[in-house]
């Protein structure tokens, strides 16, 4: 379905003509871009924890390859290519804005692994395989060949198109719903940089936790320091809400995710509102999701983010009870539930909303993990479209 708001940019499908457009409206820097006011602040509101009309709606890589129109934009390149460019990643967020009028944010079309590759790291995406790593860590000795930030890394520069991208996509949604930008969290980047990929086991990146503790928590801390920035920096080029993606937190026992995990967590929610003041930014909502990590809901209500992302083992009202309103939750339907048809679909947003409370208060509505490349859009649309339907009544 496609948004009839009268105020929307059209996404190009001549790229040369968007990029011409784009162009223009790139004329200044991110730092020094203005923007037009919110139309729909739905999602800020839950994430303060404000009582809503309905609960907001986004979903986790709802900008990517389940849609034949990034496909189409797809074709031809490489996919950090498209993340570097700018106008191909402003058209390629856009997308789902474009096709479902139910969502309430656009979340930017970029990836967790841009931090190592700031850093001094080569990462490529090999199509069907995921993401590759040539020259892994496999030794700490390995970390002084690491740029680390004010040490070879300048944030500004190595990802600078990341936040023109947020400029430019900022400008043409005109307002319609908000921003958000995101980082991979330090543990889930630093099991990438050692394993050179993803993993089933994750032997070599936890090896590193047991036979070499220190240089894990200097590793750790240059990748903080690194994330700390960048989320401050998006914010200042358009991102109204920002969220941390740990995505390899559930292969870590409590013990471990508690040293080598919650500890960088909680310094990125303390610095980067620290840092934004510093740059003369107001603060913006802030969300964790750490997948798999069911055992430290209790810990991440207090590590200081507003809102806390729940993967699908979560019970929606035995969270809410552990939350007990001291944060916004966000999720968690498992996404293979959107191959079962529209029945299940319906079945499970039901027990999802009413197991949230109704989702007036402290909700916001996600897949329990990313949206899967065999989705067909048409049950993503059903899926928020039930959720509109039982969050409004």
């Amino acid at each position: 379905m496609v948004n009839k708001n009268a105020t929307r940019i059209r996404i190009f499908d001549d790229l040369n003509t968007a990029k011409y457009n784009s162009s223009i409206l790139l004329l200044i820097p991110p730092s020094m871009a203005t923007f037009p006011p919110l139309q729909n602040d739905l999602i800020l509101r839950a994430a303060r924890g404000e009582q809503v009309e309905r609960p907001p709606m986004w979903v986790m890589r709802q900008a990517g390859r389940y849609l034949p129109e990034y496909h189409k934009v797809r074709a031809g390149h490489d996919f950090f290519e498209m993340c570097r460019t700018p106008e191909i990643a402003s058209t390629i967020t856009l997308q789902p804005i474009e096709r479902y009028e139910d969502l309430d944010a656009a979340i930017i079309f970029s990836d967790i692994l841009v931090i190592p590759q700031a850093m001094g790291m080569v990462v490529e995406m090999v199509e069907k395989k995921g993401p590759h790593f040539p020259e892994p860590l496999d030794t700490p000795e390995d970390v002084a060949k690491l740029k680390r930030l004010g040490e070879g890394c300048d944030v500004k520069k190595e990802l600078g198109y990341v936040f023109e991208a947020l400029t430019l996509t900022r400008q043409k949604l005109a307002g319609r719903v908000p921003l958000l930008g995101f980082i991979g969290a330090p543990w889930t980047l630093m099991a990438y940089m050692i394993e050179g990929g993803g993993s089933k086991t994750f032997t070599k990146a936890k090896s590193w936790l047991f036979k070499y503790p220190e240089d894990s928590q200097k590793l750790l801390q240059d990748i903080t320091d690194v994330a700390v920035e960048f989320l401050a920096q998006q914010v200042v080029a358009g991102a109204q809400m920002v969220q941390v993606f740990d995505s390899w937190a559930g292969e870590l026992s409590p013990v471990e995710f508690a040293e080598f995990s919650l500890s960088y967590l909680r310094q990125i929610s303390k610095r980067v509102p620290e840092r934004l003041a510093e740059l003369g930014q107001e603060r913006v909502p802030m969300t964790v999701f750490a997948k798999g990590a069911w055992y430290a809901l209790e810990a991440l209500c207090d590590s200081g983010y507003n809102v806390v992302g729940l993967d699908w083992t979560h019970d929606p009202a035995e969270a809410r009870k552990i939350a007990n309103g001291r944060v916004t939750l966000q999720g968690n339907m498992d996404p293979n539930v959107l191959y079962g048809g529209k029945a299940a679909i319906d079945k499970a947003v039901k027990r999802i909303v009413e197991g949230f409370g109704g989702g007036k208060q402290g909700y916001i509505v996600n897949l329990g993990h990313g949206v899967t490349p065999g989705v067909n859009p048409e049950d993503l649309g059903f899926f928020l479209r039930k959720n509109h339907e039982y969050g409004s009544a």
